[in-house]
């Protein structure tokens, strides 16, 4: 198979400082993850707040590069610390944004951040590639929510549902140069899973994967062969491991060359000896407390985490 340039791991990540955190209601339909909560806004934003500096202390300890920028009062977005979900930055320059469900998300797009990349941090950014306008057809794709991305390999994986449509998934494909394999992926009771990212991750050499999730056998084996055909060793988790995020990991490589497994405790803690050992054989793990935020806002680690893969600017 033709692989591209682009490495799959980056040494660099976009965090999102939330400053009005809440459980958002207008997503709380498509997402199964959010739990029930009897808290106050500010109590959510209090806990977002110091679960979200345990996290960039944990990525910058590991050796990480973290970009942050704080999230704006107004427009209201309680989702913000989630920035995957609405942009991607790929080493060739180019940026790509994403349609999104929830009306109340789609105000999380910022230009003054992509801007901001290019003009403080030099990072070369070649085209802005917006995808957006698939909302006023009723058509979303939530960046790597919704895409689980092979960069080397050229591969996007993603499970079909209210937020991962057909025909934007086409266009990823067509205009990012992705061969997208797409399935059907459902928790324990059945439900569609909301994004692809919180049951399965693909690393350079390992992929974790919910691979019961995955119903219909066919698709299941063709998810599995493919991971197989481009040397993935595939670590498999089961349901109660799913449900404590365990599939939202990320990894990603330090400024040393290491390989840092970015997750959270809950996750770290529902893993296996044998599968934590398998991890640490290929680097080190990145673990913090945000079970606030996956209480509240049915995400986790990865999903707080925008890799940065833009080139810099010539000198």
């Amino acid at each position: 198979m033709m692989t591209g340039a682009e490495s799959q791991l980056t040494d660099t990540v976009l965090m999102i400082r939330p400053v009005r955190f809440e459980q958002n209601p207008l997503t709380l339909v498509s997402n199964k993850f959010m739990a029930e909560l009897d808290v106050t806004p500010d109590a959510q934003q209090k806990a977002a707040a110091t679960e979200f500096e345990s996290l960039r202390a944990a990525l910058i300890d590991a050796g990480i590069n973290v970009i942050v920028v704080d999230d704006t009062d107004e427009p209201h977005t309680p989702d913000s610390v989630f920035p995957n979900n609405w942009v991607t930055f790929h080493s060739d320059g180019r940026v790509v944004l994403y349609p999104m469900e929830a009306p109340n998300r789609r105000t999380e797009r910022r230009s003054d951040i992509v801007d901001r990349l290019h003009e403080e941090y030099d990072y070369d950014i070649s085209e802005v590639i917006d995808l957006s306008p698939h909302e006023e057809q009723g058509r979303y794709l939530e960046g790597t929510g919704s895409l689980v991305l092979d960069r080397t390999h050229r591969v996007a994986y993603a499970c079909r549902s209210s937020r991962t449509h057909v025909d934007v998934l086409a266009e990823f494909g067509e205009r990012l140069g992705y061969d997208v394999v797409q399935f059907a992926a459902v928790d324990r009771h059945g439900i569609a899973i909301y994004h692809t990212n919180v049951f399965m991750n693909v690393g350079e050499a390992i992929a974790v994967i919910c691979a019961e999730a995955i119903a219909d056998t066919a698709e299941r084996e063709l998810v599995l062969e493919r991971l197989r055909s481009t040397g993935h060793e595939i670590l498999t988790l089961d349901f109660d491991q799913l449900d404590a995020f365990a599939g939202n990991m990320l990894e990603l490589r330090n400024s040393a060359g290491e390989h840092v497994f970015a997750m959270s405790q809950s996750a770290f803690d529902s893993l296996r000896p044998d599968q934590r050992d398998r991890l640490l054989a290929n680097g080190r793990v990145a673990v913090a407390d945000i079970r606030r935020i996956e209480q509240s806002a049915g995400g986790s680690v990865r999903c707080m985490l925008a890799e940065v893969h833009l080139p810099k600017r010539p000198a």
